[in-house]
């Protein structure tokens, strides 16, 4: 039987991976590093701050503490990128751990206790935790990526003024159990 719970975490995350790639993809390497000002974060800062913290929580995360040693948190906030690729590269390989992580998890996984900088979580308090975090970042890039772009921003959700057209065709379908990221 398949495991609603972590089924819909696992659509979750990729829902967000989704929207991070759909903003990456409509942009320039050059609006990727736009920075509106030196205390804020580019797209690019906010992918490898991203990356190094998929990286650390995911690696081994049930045995081992979610912030390793071997991560260097304040380097993720200086851009190194040199092109679009090898963001992209690094991107992939974060979802790529976090996913390798949550996949094989089962119901009785959840309940384990994990450490994150020697705090006691649930596996379900790691995840939902990561959950918020990588979204906030992401709505962060969504926001850059529109005031870059202007009108030609293609929405990634419903757009201004099809809210009445797009409930029409939800209605018009029967009641049944469904993932919000099913018709995407």
């Amino acid at each position: 039987m398949e495991n609603t719970r972590l089924s819909g975490i696992l659509k979750q995350f990729n829902y967000y991976k989704e929207v991070g790639d759909k903003t990456m993809a409509q942009l320039s390497f050059e609006d990727i590093n736009y920075q509106p000002n030196a205390d804020s974060n580019s797209i690019s800062i906010i992918v490898k701050h991203m990356v190094g913290n998929m990286l650390s929580r995911w690696t081994n995360f049930l045995t081992e503490d979610g912030e390793k040693e071997w991560r260097q948190r304040d380097q993720e906030f200086e851009a190194s990128y040199t092109s679009l690729d090898e963001l992209l590269i690094d991107w992939q390989k974060g979802w790529t751990c976090l996913f390798d992580a949550i996949s094989p998890l089962k119901e009785s996984d959840l309940n384990k206790i994990i450490y994150i900088r020697n705090e006691g979580h649930t596996v379900a308090e790691a995840i939902f935790r990561q959950l918020g975090h990588y979204s906030y970042h992401i709505g962060q890039m969504v926001y850059i990526g529109k005031l870059r772009k202007g009108d030609k921003w293609t929405s990634l959700s419903i757009p201004r003024g099809s809210s009445k057209a797009y409930n029409s065709d939800k209605f018009k379908k029967s009641k049944g159990k469904r993932h919000f990221t099913d018709d995407l």
